[in-house]
C-alpha cells in the first residue's frame, strides 16, 4: 500500500504545465494543423484533450484527439493478443503525431505506443509531451515536451489525477507505507 507523500501540482500548477506544452507544440510546428495528438490511456486522454482546447483557443487550429490503448503492444504483457484492427482511426500517414502520456518511466509504454502508431501508417514525425517525467528509463526515450521533471526513487509511485477520472486534477508522489 501507498500513502500521499507530497502534492506536486495542484490543479493551476497542472494547468499551467499543459499551457506551456501546448504553447511548445504550437511553436515547434508550423502547420499546427497537420499534428494529431493521441493520449495514452487512461489519463493520457484528458491531457490530451486540455492540451487541444488551449491550441485551438491560442491559435484558432483544431487539432484530431485520439486515445490509444497500448496494452496489447506492451512487450510485459505477453498473454493479450494484438488485434487485426487499427489501433488508431486517423490517418497517420505524413502528420506529426504528439503521443500524450501522464507519466514518463521506464519508457515501455512509450515504445509500445510507436509501435501501435506505425501500424496505422507512417508519420512525419512522432513526438512526446509527458506531464512527468520521473527518471529511471529502461529504454534510451526521451519527451520533447515536459510539464515537470521529478526525480524520485524507484519505491515512489507518481499519481496524476483528472477531474474526468478522479474527482480532482492534481499529481502527488506516494510512498510505501512502512508495515511494522
Amino acid at each position: 500500500m501507498y500513502r500521499e507523500k507530497t502534492i506536486l501540482l495542484d490543479e493551476q500548477s497542472l494547468e499551467r504545465s499543459l499551457t506551456r506544452i501546448s504553447h511548445e507544440i504550437a511553436e515547434k510546428n508550423e502547420d499546427i494543423s497537420s499534428v494529431c495528438l493521441v493520449g495514452i490511456r487512461r489519463r493520457g486522454l484528458p491531457l490530451a484533450n486540455r492540451i487541444a482546447a488551449r491550441i485551438k483557443s491560442s491559435y484558432g487550429v483544431e487539432v484530431e484527439v485520439e486515445e490509444l490503448d497500448v496494452s496489447p503492444f506492451r512487450d510485459d504483457n505477453g498473454s493479450i493478443p494484438k488485434t487485426e484492427a487499427l489501433p488508431l482511426k486517423t490517418a497517420v500517414e505524413g502528420k506529426t503525431v504528439v503521443l500524450v502520456d501522464d507519466v514518463l518511466y521506464t519508457g515501455r509504454t512509450v515504445r509500445a505506443a510507436i509501435e501501435a502508431v506505425m501500424l496505422c501508417g507512417r508519420p512525419a514525425a512522432i513526438r512526446l509531451a509527458a506531464l512527468i517525467d520521473r527518471g529511471h528509463r529502461e529504454l534510451p526515450i526521451r519527451a520533447d515536451y515536459v510539464g515537470k521533471n521529478v526525480p524520485t526513487s524507484r519505491k515512489e509511485k507518481i499519481a496524476v489525477r483528472v477531474k474526468e477520472l478522479d474527482g480532482k486534477t492534481e499529481v502527488a508522489i506516494l510512498e510505501p507505507n512502512e508495515e511494522r
